[in-house]
């Protein structure tokens, strides 16, 4: 007798789907069940849903997908409908996976589930509508938890917290590989003690979750006896913890078997297919997540050792100097960028900053901006100038561009970059600093009173555009008190800001800190500039720019102490001081030049005697170079008490031609030079020098002082 007409003879019928084609067939008897003529049919994969309920359908995929992960029989019942969606009957449906077709194809029987008696309740279908809300409700604060952790602490922290519908564990234990062991990773709902004798289990031994991790596939364990009959070795050291069933599933993520999952239980669980479906579901979300944060811990270590390897140690013990140092990474990925600093000890015994930024947040410019950094060094160990030292590193930088270019034909794409940069040279002993600039933002100095000045300097094009660029170089002193900011532009420009408004966010933090004698001035400094860019300040500080992209931070702050003398000295405020040099092919910098000037005096309270000085100071300078064959030296500092300051302006020349009144008719164009200063100048005058002349004038606070007076400001 055949076994289709047994299963007919006791109302079953039997049923074949085949993944390869997508097709079903059904017997006769199974056929009748569905509503069919009772013969034997082929139906395809959507015809043969249409014959059932839409949620038990999709509930009964879940059931089978479970059940073939796990190679064991799947069991659900269904409501069949007619074409026009009324139930006609409940059938009840076991399958499992086809031990003859394909990797995909399942055989399995349909009965028909009686009629309820009148009076009685109807059964219940394998997930009831409220279960089913529960469930999805659990499933998707777990998703979302797990989602959110960062960490793999994080993640068994979530883990410990499930509390599953209907069933809830009352300990779990997450387990890893490592060659040929199996670890434990976290637990919960164990002393430490208790778990010693599970830290390490071979690959091969007498436990579940070395065998889950082996076969990949999940181990239910119902009740205390089975646990004995199935795992003997191990059943004496989890029979004192009292717990009445287990599950251990596979972590499986990306097709590999990373570890197991323990959840235990202290009732008794039949680990139903709903039961089942859902352990399942959280063991496929737990190793997604341990996966990420595995990554994310990796990447965090390894951009950690890249900070570490491409970002010098601040140098402590620069005679008369310190230093502070900040990098901040904002992009995603390894959180390293093209952003650098480095201090290089040079020959002459004096010292080197270097500051920069490669194009690009990628590891492209990470790599880049590693071989730049060494090129750098090597430059300046071999006692270059400083422009001689960006000229090389851009040629340097022009020949990788050069070879990505012409390395197109193995598939990479040319992708070349440039690079900003500022070179200081310093001389400790003096303060004296020669600075070479490719394209970078230039330095701010803050003064011995607290005032900050962005000082102008000269530079060329970014590294790497073009190899045959020059370098001017630019020199200025640091004075005693006086500090060093040098900075890339995302501490300039983070937040939608343009160069001038972050320079003034900037002016804010730095001026409003007090430097006294603090010894943690200069670390409390660069916390503070950075707080401002990235802190919760910074949401309210946004620039005028619809750009609001974050961008990476390096930042090099160098003061240079007040000597004991000085520091004791009572109460008189120190001057300001500014020193720049114009050159007879730069005119364009009497414009900076300006802008210095009224930085100087940018507290002064009389807002006329401020357009007066940078009006006398362009004429003086345009004087110089108009009338003269030389270059024009420019000294301006406002000292004295708050109240009782003085302006003193010097512009000295190469030239012994003194100037001579004029008397311009009403349409001259020029002439007038020093009939401004006798009209605009508190004192003003010309003293003649060895081989050229000094122009100069004085504004004061507080009018004209006595000449007792005068003297003491001098």
């Amino acid at each position: 007798m055949r076994t289709e007409d047994v299963l007919a003879a006791v109302a079953t019928g039997l049923w074949h789907w085949d993944g390869a084609t997508g097709r079903v067939t059904f017997d006769a008897e199974a056929a009748r069940l569905l509503g069919l003529p009772a013969e034997r049919t082929e139906l395809s994969e959507s015809a043969a849903r249409a014959r059932f309920h839409a949620v038990d359908w999709v509930e009964f995929q879940g059931i089978i997908s479970v059940a073939v992960a796990e190679d064991a029989l799947a069991e659900a019942r269904i409501r069949v409908v007619d074409e026009a969606g009324r139930v006609r009957r409940t059938v009840r449906a076991r399958t499992r996976q086809s031990a003859h077709g394909g990797p995909r194809s399942l055989v399995g029987i349909l009965e028909e589930v009686p009629a309820p008696h009148p009076g009685t309740s109807p059964a219940r279908t394998t997930v009831t509508g409220d279960w089913r809300r529960n469930r999805e409700a659990f499933l998707l604060d777990a998703g979302r938890a797990l989602a959110e952790a960062r960490s793999t602490a994080e993640v068994l922290r979530v883990a410990a917290g499930l509390s599953m519908p209907g069933f809830e564990p009352s300990a779990l234990a997450v387990f890893g590989t490592d060659g040929g062991r199996v670890t434990l990773i976290g637990h919960h709902g164990y002393a430490l003690e208790d778990v010693s004798a599970f830290l390490e289990i071979p690959l091969d031994g007498n436990h579940p979750a070395p065998e889950v991790v082996r076969t990949g596939r999940a181990i239910y364990i119902p009740s205390p006896e089975d646990y004995a009959r199935r795992f003997p070795q191990v059943w004496p050291l989890v029979a004192r913890f009292g717990r009445k069933s287990w599950a251990f599933l596979p972590l499986i993520n990306a097709g590999q078997t990373i570890g197991a999952w323990m959840a235990g239980f202290s009732v008794p669980v039949a680990f139903t297919p709903d039961e089942r479906s859902v352990l399942t579901t959280v063991a496929r979300m737990l190793a997604q997540a341990l996966s990420r944060a595995s990554v994310h811990e990796s990447e965090k270590e390894l951009s950690a050792g890249l900070q570490r390897s491409m970002m010098p140690t601040v140098q402590p013990d620069i005679p008369g100097m310190t230093v502070a140092a900040r990098y901040v990474p904002t992009g995603g990925g390894l959180e390293v960028g093209g952003d650098w600093y480095d201090m290089i000890p040079l020959p002459s015994g004096r010292l080197a900053l270097v500051i920069g930024d490669v194009q690009g947040h990628d590891v492209r410019a990470a790599g880049l901006m590693g071989q730049l950094r060494i090129a750098l060094r090597a430059y300046a160990s071999e006692g270059h100038h400083p422009d001689a030292v960006l000229s090389r590193a851009s040629r340097f930088l022009s020949g990788i561009n050069e070879s990505g270019l012409s390395g197109v034909d193995d598939g990479v794409p040319p992708d070349p970059r440039f690079a900003t940069c500022l070179y200081i040279e310093v001389d400790p002993a003096t303060g004296l600093l020669v600075i070479a600039r490719a394209g970078h933002p230039d330095p701010a100095i803050r003064m011995a009173d607290g005032t900050m000045l962005v000082r102008a300097t000269a530079g060329g094009l970014p590294l790497g555009i073009d190899p045959d660029t020059d370098y001017p170089t630019t020199r200025l002193l640091l004075e005693p008190g006086e500090t060093m900011l040098v900075c890339t532009d995302g501490l300039i420009e983070t937040g939608g800001h343009d160069l001038e408004t972050g320079w003034s966010r900037l002016r804010e933090v730095i001026e409003g800190e007090q430097a006294a004698d603090d010894p943690e001035f200069l670390e409390t400094l660069a916390d503070a500039l950075v707080q401002a860019v990235h802190g919760p300040s910074s949401h309210y500080t946004t620039g005028p720019l619809v750009d609001r992209r974050e961008d990476d931070i390096a930042l090099l702050l160098l003061r240079r102490e007040a000597p004991a003398p000085a520091a004791a000295r009572a109460a008189e405020p120190p001057p300001r001081r500014t020193v720049m040099s114009i050159a007879q092919a730069e005119p364009e910098r009497i414009a900076e030049a300006r802008q210095q000037v009224r930085d100087l005096m940018h507290d002064w309270p009389d807002p006329d005697q401020t357009d007066s000085a940078v009006l006398m100071v362009s004429e003086m300078l345009t004087n110089v170079l108009v009338h003269t064959d030389g270059d024009a030296l420019l000294r301006a500092s406002v000292s004295g008490e708050r109240g009782h300051r003085r302006v003193r302006v010097d512009v000295a020349d190469t030239s012994d031609e003194l100037p001579h009144r004029r008397h311009p008719g009403e349409m001259a164009s020029s002439g007038r030079g020093l009939v401004l200063m006798e009209l605009l100048a508190g004192a003003w005058g010309v003293d003649p020098r060895g081989e050229g002349k000094n122009i100069w004038f004085e504004l004061y606070e507080a009018g004209r002082p006595s000449p007792d007076e005068l003297a003491a400001i001098t």
